[in-house]
């Protein structure tokens, strides 16, 4: 409620006098009061009071008796009792000594219902009203309810949704208040125009936002929900990505979108100025800043002269710097970059400006819009606090952080001044987007004992809001079955360790004369090097217990194997434990679609801390992915492996290295390498190594909004070597496929991004394998969001 004044002074007294009339609503408000000038009450009545008590009415009231009030006081006392909610007029008057406060209360609600809301549920939606069960009716809030209403249908494409009310009278001052809810149609989006690009075609600049065109699975995806928010989002990121491909001068003109009532469909319209593509030209860096080398600093340049000019490497590079000179001992430099753009020769001179920059501290970190994921697993993400110095670097590496959880559709931070000079107010505005997802995949073994095999699995990497992440799969097939649990607490203690446990049963029938049954547990550790390097220790303990597949009552099963494999088969279960540790070097930028990085491990592991394997192994492996035509979206990755052991004692089977389908396509999982002569059982092999090179495009005469993708790839691979003593198994045939054979396969895949994930379908022909070799032509896997 507004109330306005008109001041009348005289020598003794003051009247003050305000009125409103509210249209359109239930009610009209008339506020006055009188009061002498500098007067002093000795009491305070109230009438009308009969739900809400005296007391809560006198709280409101800023005049206390025995002192002196003003005109000011009155004022501010009727706004604060018309804010509580539960009045629908207030007068203030003077009567002797004594303050009159006199209300008419507005009606309880009794309940309030939501009808006609078949696309959202109660659940989501009274929680966000104003009006709640036994809280007073106000009609002020009742509106402020209806737009919100609106708006929630707004943000699932229903724009044209429209919300009324009806109220019940059940006497005594009490109402049941019902929303009545006509949902509409879905607004859809027909086209996205873009006005102004000349080095990149539409449906490229399509590819990169996050609005999309509908289609027949828009009402899973909701990429075609329209709103001022996610064209502001698609702006910035036409912008990013143009600054990130040498377009330094690139602006978007404007954005406009334009609904067709007729038909209920938007026509989105970017209009873009490119500009010119630059390189980078000569970078130097200079320092202000007693006791700050710059030519210390030279060396953390992240770009070299005549590479693409792009705003990310400036940034990284600001980062590094921002950093090394923080660690010095000078936490409020700031690093500038000043660019010197040359049109004529294409070049942008870059400097980096290194001064002691303004005094400012963090008063306050205010995080908004996180509905799920609670504050302090955003607050983490920092390395600063409230009273902290502040600074811009370590604020943009928080929003680089935050954004690479996979937690947030959109992450903004902010300043805003603080209650002093030197002050400063973090804002951080989030928006929670869905972050489980639901898998399944299929495969076909061929051979003997082949079969389909079918694998499934639940992932939440933000369980309860709390940033940890799990995971529980399952799979089963004619020879095989498995399960495993996973779980990781990102912040283990309070710092930025990455603490888990995996829990697995593996067990395998696809051997001819052994089964093997696998059960364990991991525990790991991961800690950060840099933003771009980490390391990981790991503990693994595993049971491992054969079982023949064979029958050792039938004599023709007897035949094939002597006595001492009957010993063998029978003397387990073997315990393998064990250590490792990895160092990983990820600058992927993308873990859904990668279109540029690198993702290197290397991983050492040692058995014998008990148990009965007693090995030393080092592997690695390493995938790089560069964009090959950018307008034509071509993304090429060439990925490479490989890993030696040294057996300390009587080798197992199982300590031995073997290729899964996914390294080899093509073939089945431990398809190839050594095995026995005369059962064909796989061994594994001392040394492997592959290779791999794919090239992935959009799928043609397919609309890029679709997601289809197709890929054409090219796979090598060996495992060699054998440590096994094949005779402890009763088997007197020498071991085959023991030499440095290469294998080979070639194939194309059809890869979507569908609503429930991606899916991937692989086909794969090998073009160099033996004879013994176990075959996988045809496997496919999809992952579900929800």
């Amino acid at each position: 409620m507004k109330a306005g004044s008109n001041f009348l002074n005289a020598v003794s007294a003051v009247a003050l006098s305000a009125s409103m009339v509210v249209t359109g609503g239930s009610f009209a408000t008339l506020v006055s009061a009188t009061a002498a000038e500098a007067a002093v009450i000795r009491s305070i009545q109230v009438r009308g009071a009969d739900r809400v008590s005296a007391d809560t009415v006198k709280a409101n009231v800023t005049i206390t008796p025995g002192k002196n009030f003003s005109n000011t006081d009155i004022d501010a006392s009727v706004r604060r009792l018309f804010a509580t909610g539960y009045f629908s007029d207030v007068k203030i008057t003077v009567s002797g000594s004594t303050l009159v406060v006199t209300v008419n209360e507005n009606q309880l609600i009794n309940q309030v219902v939501i009808n006609g809301n078949r696309k959202i549920k109660d659940d989501k939606l009274l929680p966000q009203l104003r009006s709640q069960s036994l809280g007073p009716f106000s009609q002020t809030s009742v509106e402020a309810d209806i737009q919100t209403i609106r708006e929630a249908y707004a943000s699932i494409g229903r724009s044209d949704a429209t919300v009324t009310t009806e109220t019940y009278p059940l006497g005594n001052g009490r109402v049941n208040l019902a929303f009545v809810v006509d949902e509409g149609d879905r607004t859809k989006i027909s086209q996205i125009n873009f006005v102004g690009n000349q080095a990149y075609s539409n449906s490229r600049l399509q590819s990169v936002i996050i609005t999309k065109k509908s289609n027949f699975l828009s009402f899973l995806t909701r990429k075609d929900v329209y709103n001022q928010d996610k064209l502001r989002a698609d702006e910035e990121t036409l912008r990013q990505f143009y600054f990130n491909n040498g377009y330094a001068d690139f602006r978007v003109v404007s954005s406009e979108a334009v609904l067709d009532e007729a038909s209920n469909e938007y026509v989105i319209t970017f209009t873009v100025d490119e500009g010119q593509r630059y390189d980078f030209g000569q970078m130097n860096v200079e320092s202000t800043v007693d006791g700050v080398d710059s030519q210390e600093l030279q060396g953390l340049v992240e770009s070299r002269p005549g590479n693409t000019y792009r705003a990310k490497d400036v940034q990284s590079t600001m980062s590094e710097i921002s950093q090394r000179v923080a660690a010095k001992g000078y936490p409020f430099a700031r690093v500038t970059p000043r660019g010197n753009r040359d049109p004529s020769t294409g070049t942008i001179a870059v400097d980096y400006l290194v001064d002691q920059g303004e005094r400012a501290y963090v008063e306050r970190i205010e995080i908004r819009g996180n509905t799920r994921t609670r504050d302090y697993v955003i607050r983490r993400e920092f390395d600063i606090g409230e009273g902290d110095a502040f600074n811009q670097d370590v604020i943009s590496r928080a929003k680089r952080r935050l954004e690479a959880l996979g937690y947030f559709s959109s992450v903004n931070i902010s300043t805003a001044p603080g209650s002093e000079a030197d002050r400063v107010v973090v804002v951080v505005d989030v928006q929670d987007q869905s972050t489980g997802s639901f898998g399944i995949g299929a495969g076909y073994e061929t051979g003997d004992k082949g079969g389909v095999k079918l694998e499934a699995s639940i992932e939440e990497k933000n369980f309860l809001g709390r940033g940890q992440y799990i995971r529980v799969a399952a799979g089963t097939g004619k020879n095989s079955r498995n399960y495993n649990l996973s779980f990781t607490e990102p912040y283990f203690l309070g710092y930025r360790l990455a603490a888990g446990f995996d829990i697995f049963s593996d067990e395998d029938r696809s051997e001819d004369f052994y089964d093997l049954n696998t059960r364990g547990f991991n525990l790991r550790v991961t800690a950060p090097i840099t933003e771009d390097l980490s390391t990981t220790f790991r503990y693994s303990y595993a049971k491992l217990d054969y079982k023949t597949s064979l029958d050792f009552d039938d004599p023709d099963d007897r035949e094939e194997l002597s006595s001492p494999y009957w010993d063998v088969v029978n003397n387990g279960p073997w315990v393998r434990s064990a250590i490792a540790h990895s160092v990983t070097f990820d600058t992927i930028d993308d873990r859904t679609l990668p279109r540029d990085g690198i993702f290197a491990q290397v991983t050492q592991e040692f058995a014998g801390i008990g148990g009965d394997s007693e090995y030393y192994k080092i592997s690695g492996k390493a995938r790089y992915y560069h964009m090959l035509l950018e307008d034509a979206d071509v993304i090429g990755s060439i990925a490479v492996s490989g890993g030696h052991m040294w057996g300390f004692g009587d080798t197992k089977v199982y300590d031995q290295f073997n290729l899964s389908g996914s390294d080899l396509r093509g073939f089945e999982s431990a398809g190839i390498g050594p095995r026995a002569t005369s059962t064909g059982d796989a061994l594994g092999g001392t040394t492997f190594f592959t290779a791999s090179a794919e090239a992935s495009f959009p799928l043609p005469f397919v609309p890029r909004d679709a997601g289809f993708r197709g890929a054409f790839f090219a796979d090598a691979g060996t495992v060699y070597g054998n440590d096994v003593k094949i005779n402890q198994f009763g088997i007197d045939d020498k071991v085959k496929g023991t030499d440095m054979t290469l294998r080979a396969s070639v194939g194309a895949s059809i890869i979507w991004a569908s609503p429930f994930g991606p899916l991937r379908f692989d086909y794969a022909i090998p073009v160099k394998k033996e004879d013994f070799d176990e075959t996988q032509r045809f496997k496919f896997g999809i992952a579900t969001q929800f």
